[in-house]
């Protein structure tokens, strides 16, 4: 299937040439029978001699409908600009015309519809004319009259070569099916319509809706039912988990899990058809199906950043319309160049925001986002709609711009050697002081500059160097190890540790670099004193009591206690209910 848009100014025979060329009925109100006019999205669909299958989706050309025609026209690959004869161009022709190519659409036709009532000649020339400049300048020109049914025969062999003519779409993509209506069908639920530009829609999945997961039940394509529908082409979607009050025109059915609503974007703004470029400060964002209010705050000669009312989904890449509804006109064509900007609040951050948009295209390009970024997500840089670099370095799921890692590690290296030198009793930077320094948005990414340096215990360490002590520290300790040599399990009293100037950090200091064990707060032996303890006590008689041991070891109950439930945690004895204790 193929979908094209009609645009054109009210009254010039949009709906007419749709229903002469589809048999079909495209105005769905009787409110539009009735006057004359569309109001609200119309579609309809016909097989053309070559076996293509094309979809219409028409359009309102009344100016109070512009925002519904831009939901018609924003996520379909081509249109028909519809003239008519007797009228010529008109201004809902222009604004038209300034929409299709602010989304950027180059693939379509023109056709000077009532042909029978005036000489279609003058018309066409002028319609040529005001779509010189612009995507659509070089489209196949077709003069019908629906009525007499002259040209439509040439129309129809026209449209053939349009849809051949048109990119082939990805069918693999992730969905963002841009929804413009949703109703409530009795017995089934929720269905949503739209174009489906990209991807594959399938009975069964699982998808995203207004924030939820939805479940498709069921889906229909050119008013029949089926288990799949690929891109392009008109669907409607029955959807479980979610009211149809909750779905308002411009909400996106997506692969979950895939896409990233924002509500800050960073775009560049291309003028329509030459025109100065004047941006208000305030307007409205048209994009797929939704419309969205957005403040406007210049960037660069032709960039911005638009703040949304709220979120949506959008990629690197995406196009859309920047509409000021005050003055009822077409801004410009904007392209998305990032979804996910860094904030300007320090001085000058706008200036530099400015000069690095003015270097980027709107092409996803993950290696150069990455650069930019220095650290991103895997999935984020995937939701961007960039791909992931290959050769990228990643740890936990993070890619990191390998310019980073020389720069890292220097800087590493200053902070380990900085930390040892105002804190010689607590060496090795703890990890998390290591994360600030690099300004890591996950500790995990050490991991990557582990080269040169060793972590153990949570702290970072230069490879190869041992924790060593303060000269006056380590004569302390040795000479309480000397002490405990003598009387293993006498554990020095705080009068004792004074006298050593040994004190809570010093001790501590002595215990990371393994001189010292300890059993309990203010409780320190020599490291080896498990091992002795096992060696006294397997000795005993089995099980032993608490003051049997205590006996054994010339030692005191301070110590003996805690001792036995070290021993005991390690494994090393076992404790009994009856509250003795055995040898492992």
């Amino acid at each position: 299937m193929h979908v094209l848009a009609t645009a054109g100014h009210v009254d010039h025979g949009k709906s007419t040439l749709v229903r002469a060329l589809t048999g079909m009925e495209p105005d769905r109100w009787a409110e539009e029978r009735r006057r004359g006019m569309t109001l609200d999205l119309g579609f309809a669909w016909t097989a053309l001699g070559s076996g293509q299958t094309v979809a219409f989706v028409d359009v309102p050309g009344h100016e109070r409908f512009v925002p519904t025609m831009l939901a018609g026209v924003g996520p379909v690959p081509a249109a028909l600009m519809v003239v008519a004869a007797d009228e010529g161009w008109m201004p809902q022709s222009a604004e038209h015309l300034d929409a299709l190519d602010a989304l950027g659409v180059t693939h379509g036709l023109l056709v000077v519809t009532r042909s029978d009532l005036l000489d279609p000649e003058l018309a066409l020339t002028d319609a040529q004319e005001h779509l010189s400049g612009t995507g659509l300048a070089n489209v196949a020109a077709v003069a019908v009259s629906a009525t007499t049914g002259e040209g439509m025969a040439g129309l129809r062999t026209a449209l053939g070569v349009l849809v051949d003519g048109l990119p082939a779409p990805d069918t693999t993509a992730d969905v963002r099916l841009w929804v413009d209506r949703a109703f409530t069908v009795r017995g089934a639920g929720t269905v949503v319509t739209g174009t489906l530009a990209a991807g594959t829609l399938r009975v069964g999945d699982e998808l995203e809706l207004a924030g939820r997961r939805v479940g498709v039940r069921g889906l229909q394509s050119l008013g029949a039912a089926t288990a799949e529908v690929a891109s392009v082409a008109r669907v409607a979607v029955n959807v479980r988990g979610v009211g149809v009050d909750d779905v308002p025109r411009g909400t996106a059915l997506l692969s979950p899990g895939r896409w990233r609503s924002t509500g800050t974007l960073d775009v560049r703004v291309r003028p329509v058809r030459g025109a100065e470029l004047d941006l208000p400060t305030h307007g409205v964002l048209h994009v797929g199906a939704a419309a969205v209010p957005a403040r406007i705050r210049p960037l660069g000669i032709d960039t911005a950043r638009l703040t949304l009312d709220h979120p949506l989904p959008l990629r690197i890449g995406d196009r859309a319309v920047l509409r000021d509804s005050g003055a009822r006109r077409v801004v410009g064509g904007v392209v998305v160049l990032d979804p996910a900007p860094p904030s300007l609040r320090r001085r000058g951050a706008a200036v530099d925001r400015a000069t690095v948009l003015s270097r980027m295209d709107g092409r996803p390009d993950g290696a150069a986002e990455l650069a930019r970024r220095g650290t991103v997500r895997a999935e984020d840089l995937r939701a961007l709609g960039a791909p992931v670099p290959a050769d990228a370095p990643n740890e936990a799921g993070w890619l990191v711009d390998p310019a980073l890692l020389d720069p890292w590690r220097a800087r590493l290296a200053a902070a380990v050697r900085a930390h040892a030198r105002l804190h010689p009793l607590d060496p090795g930077l703890p990890v998390e002081a290591a994360r600030r320094a690099l300004d890591l948005p996950d500790a995990r990414l050490l991991a990557l500059v582990s080269r040169g340096f060793t972590v153990r215990e949570g702290r970072v360490h230069a490879a190869g160097t041992t924790v060593g002590l303060p000269p006056a520290v380590e004569q302390a300790v040795t000479t309480l190890l000397a002490e405990l040599g003598r009387e293993p399990f006498a554990a020095p009293d705080a009068p004792r540790l004074a006298a050593l100037h040994l004190g809570p950090r010093e001790l501590a200091a002595a215990g990371r670099a393994g001189l010292l064990l300890k059993v309990v707060d203010g409780v320190w032996l020599a490291p080896d004193a498990l091992t002795r303890a096992v060696a006294v006590l397997a000795g005993l008689d089995q099980p032993f009591t608490p003051a049997a041991a205590r006996e054994a070891m010339h030692s005191s109950r301070r110590v003996v206690v805690p001792l036995l439930e070290l021993l005991a945690a390690r494994g090393l004895t076992v404790r009994d209910e009856d509250g003795t204790h055995s040898v492992a």
